[in-house]
């Protein structure tokens, strides 16, 4: 069954006037599973993870999940609990309402803190939150990380125009990390592309091998994709597809 960001693009492409040619990507035929080309088809390295905790809610800019560069499709391979909803400013859909208030979670915007509100900000998980072992007497909501999957200026305008999302809390990454996204090159460094920024809030949340898993597909998919782009053949020996077999087994 297609996973939310792959119900997204559908319900995108039926709206386009026009087909949606990515920029300096190969004009071939994509398949549909990985958005690469079919020699560097990456399917049969989808991860199989354990069911987690925490969930991811997309929301995503208008033509984001076109891009066959986008990251929140691997999330969405990842996690079984990822919804995506695209945005807008001028109306909001409303399967995102219901899902900010489902009580079953507690969502978390995941933004920068100094562009909020300090009462707003938060940089950790409850401790109850983030223990998925089941051990806590009484059940926490589930975190559920909010992401505006989009450019650094989309995803800005997004925070300021969505009034919907004043209310949750903010969630400030506090990685020293630097991005290894080869993809779509932020000028800044410490700029996460969308993915990577899921990994660390699993690895806040305590879900370590998603974190980890979430990485090790990532620099698999960007392997695939750069040598798909460059007319160059894989190397299914590399060290990026070894960390991710084995995080696999």
């Amino acid at each position: 069954m297609p996973h939310a960001v792959s119900r997204l693009r559908t319900a995108r492409l039926a709206r386009a006037s026009k087909p949606f040619l990515a920029r300096g990507g190969p004009r071939n035929v994509r398949c549909a599973g990985c958005r690469l080309v079919p020699s560097h088809c990456m399917c049969a390295l989808r991860p199989v993870t354990p069911a987690v905790n925490a969930g991811v809610c997309l929301v995503m800019a208008d033509i984001e999940a076109l891009k066959p560069s986008n990251t929140g499709w691997l999330i969405a391979d990842v996690v079984a609990d990822t919804y995506a909803f695209g945005w807008a400013r001028t109306e909001v859909e409303p399967g995102l309402l219901a899902l900010l208030a489902d009580p079953q979670w507690q969502p978390y915007l995941v933004f920068p803190g100094e562009f909020v509100a300090a009462e707003r900000v938060v940089t950790e998980l409850p401790a109850s939150i983030a223990s998925a072992d089941g051990s806590n007497k009484h059940k926490a909501k589930r975190p559920l990380f909010v992401l505006l999957d989009a450019t650094w200026p989309e995803a800005r305008k997004m925070f300021r125009k969505s009034p919907y999302l004043n209310h949750l809390p903010v969630l400030s990454l506090q990685s020293e990390q630097l991005s290894r996204y080869k993809l779509r090159r932020s000028q800044r460094d410490e700029h996460f592309c969308t993915s990577e920024v899921a990994a660390l809030c699993f690895a806040l949340a305590g879900e370590a091998q998603v974190a980890e898993t979430l990485e090790a597909y990532l620099d698999v998919f960007t392997n695939h994709y750069l040598k798909a782009k460059q007319q160059q053949p894989l190397d299914l020996e590399d060290a990026a597809h070894q960390r991710l077999r084995g995080l696999r087994l």
